[in-house]
């Protein structure tokens, strides 16, 4: 019977059923990097993410948040009062993502104008 070890030697992200394929895919979702980055300077509350999340609807920013908890990435510490407050937290997996989310929402920002400007050049000529 493989070890654990072996098996996570064995993980190739290129295999359609690789559980490494579906992990890119969840930490490649636009919201999973934007709550990354969001929590990466402390815990926060929902209302608090959704409003810093401008546009994410509340089931999607709900779903997010469920799959990252599921995958470990983050706790959600429910508080009994009135009304119930509920707090997102990174864990220490989920903090070993930020420098790489950090990272892409930078290059993002810094070459958007590129990335613009690229795409005016490729409708351009497309339509001539």
């Amino acid at each position: 019977m493989p070890t654990r070890a072996a098996e996570a030697a064995a993980y190739d992200a290129y295999l359609a059923q690789c559980p490494a394929r579906h992990l890119l895919d969840r930490i490649s979702n636009k919201w999973v990097s934007l709550i990354v980055t969001a929590l990466a300077d402390g815990p926060q509350r929902y209302s608090d993410l959704a409003r810093k999340l401008a546009s994410v609807s509340q089931k999607m920013l709900t779903q997010s948040l469920r799959n990252l908890e599921r995958d470990g990435l983050l706790t959600r510490t429910v508080t009994p009062s009135v009304p119930v407050r509920v707090d997102y937290a990174l864990t220490p997996l989920g903090q070993s993502l930020v420098p790489l989310m950090r990272a892409i929402k930078a290059w993002a920002e810094e070459h958007m104008d590129e990335v613009l400007a690229a795409r005016e050049g490729y409708d351009a000529a497309q339509e001539g």
